[in-house]
């Protein structure tokens, strides 16, 4: 389904590296600061910024530095100015000498190798999907992007009395149809899920029994038919549709044979439904099956997720 992926990536990456302005070159938290006052050691100063964005240390000045997701060269002017009121014609460098400790962006969901990346320049969606190996047939079609507040230097600036990240969600057929707007800049501590399908699950009397991924409406005719229709001993007028719902699991009955004659409505099917199909002679089963995981993903277990730098 998403075959084409990895190649449409790699071939956009190039261009989006291009442009200026870009958000990686502000300060960000865990960013090491260096600040060189020319021609003097005394007020020189290097460290990280506190954990409100302000560089600690600077006491003399009459306003603290506000350095959070601002330039070098503001900084540089910000303290220049504050020195002026005890040196003359101060002039000051600001350099980010690491970005090593920048938040870590995660990437799960369905795609081939999820992982962690350190990212210290300009990057987009698609890279980092084809660097994980690309999307697997499981995804849904959608992907969430989840951006905490205050940790990257992208959007709008974080408003201390609103704590809640912002949530993206983006559909992979824009991004293989080219729409920038569908592949964003990724940045630190950005939370990305390939959204799985959810899973129908149909066993007993059909040909291939096992999980459906559900991208759209699949009704049970339809279920059966992509589980390879039903099997030779199959028992289609008896079947029953087990659902979660608030906590407790309904029986829901279904007549195949009578869909199939247009004397009963086809049921649409609802996401993890277990579609069980009995077979002639099985009997009835009253509880729902046992079904062991399908897919064993590593999902929230960041310290197995391979930790990729983009410098």
């Amino acid at each position: 389904m998403f075959s084409g992926f990895i190649s449409l990536a790699l071939l956009t990456t190039s261009s989006s590296q291009s442009e200026t302005n870009q958000p990686i070159e502000l300060i960000h938290l865990g960013d090491i600061v260096d600040v060189d006052v020319i021609g003097s050691t005394e007020y020189d100063w290097r460290g990280p910024l506190t954990a409100d964005g302000y560089l600690d240390g600077f006491d003399d000045l009459p306003e603290p530095i506000f350095a959070k997701c601002r330039t070098q060269t503001d900084i540089a002017k910000a303290i220049a100015d504050g020195y002026s009121r005890i040196l003359r014609d101060p002039k000051v460098v600001v350099r980010i000498i690491d970005r090593s400790n920048r938040a870590i962006t995660r990437l799960d969901g369905a795609v081939r190798t999820p992982s962690r990346f350190r990212i210290q320049r300009l990057a987009r969606l698609n890279e980092l999907i084809a660097i994980a190996g690309g999307i697997t047939d499981s995804a849904s079609g959608e992907i969430r992007i989840q951006r905490p507040k205050g940790l990257s230097c992208l959007g709008s600036a974080p408003d201390p009395a609103t704590e809640r990240p912002d949530v993206r969600i983006i559909k992979i057929a824009d991004i293989l149809a080219g729409s920038e707007d569908a592949n964003p800049v990724v940045t630190s501590g950005d939370m990305i899920t390939v959204l799985d399908a959810y899973p129908i699950y149909i066993i007993g009397g059909v040909m291939r029994p096992g999980r459906i991924d559900s991208r759209n409406k699949v009704t049970l005719s339809r279920a059966v038919a992509m589980a390879g229709g039903l099997s030779s001993n199959s028992a289609a007028s008896d079947i029953t549709i087990f659902r979660r719902s608030e906590g407790r699991t309904e029986r829901v009955t279904a007549d195949l044979k009578a869909i199939d004659k247009g004397n009963s409505s086809d049921i649409e099917l609802k996401p993890f439904d277990i579609v069980d199909i009995p077979v002639k002679g099985g009997g009835d089963r009253r509880l729902p099956p046992n079904l062991d995981r399908v897919e064993q993903r590593l999902g929230n277990d960041l310290v197995q997720m391979p930790l990729r730098v983009l410098d």
